[in-house]
């Protein structure tokens, strides 16, 4: 298993990994979330790929792409009530389902936090649908830790 930055010629394998993320997310909010593949979320990998902003990391195992993060570099200005924010976030990031619970996921969060650490980075954040509890337990078994909610009220 080798974690590395993404290469272009990856990128297919990648899209492979984004479309089990979709198809888990149109499960799991089906009024929030688009069946489908479409091109334009095939395409939108490409364009991350080509973001300065943006690094690809993925898990390599016997030539197979077996996870993926999309880690993007954020800069939130300051304002009245918040000091500037430079941060990372891992805006995606998925194993696929024949390789969890096999040590991919945490060796890619180590490489993250590596890397995090080696640019300045005081702290790498991630996002997550509360219906995706196999991922929040994931999280937390590495050391992510809630600090913020979004909630709603549905009418």
């Amino acid at each position: 298993m080798k974690i590395r930055f993404a290469e272009y010629e990856d990128l297919e394998m990648v899209n492979d990994l984004r479309r089990q993320v979709n198809d888990l997310h149109v499960y799991g909010r089906p009024e929030t979330f688009k069946p489908g593949f479409s091109d334009e979320l095939r395409d939108r990998i490409y364009d991350l790929f080509n973001d300065p902003d943006i690094r690809i990391v993925v898990c390599e195992s016997d030539g197979i792409i077996c996870g993926f993060a999309v880690l993007n570099h954020i800069v939130r200005p300051e304002t009245p009530y918040m000091f500037v924010r430079d941060l990372l976030d891992i805006d995606e990031f998925c194993v696929d389902e024949g390789h969890r619970r096999s040590g991919v996921g945490t060796e890619m969060i180590r490489f993250i936090a590596e890397f995090a650490k080696s640019e300045g980075f005081d702290s790498v954040e991630l996002n997550m649908w509360e219906f995706n509890k196999g991922a929040l337990d994931f999280y937390e078994s590495v050391g992510f830790k809630t600090y913020r909610r979004y909630m709603e009220l549905k009418l």
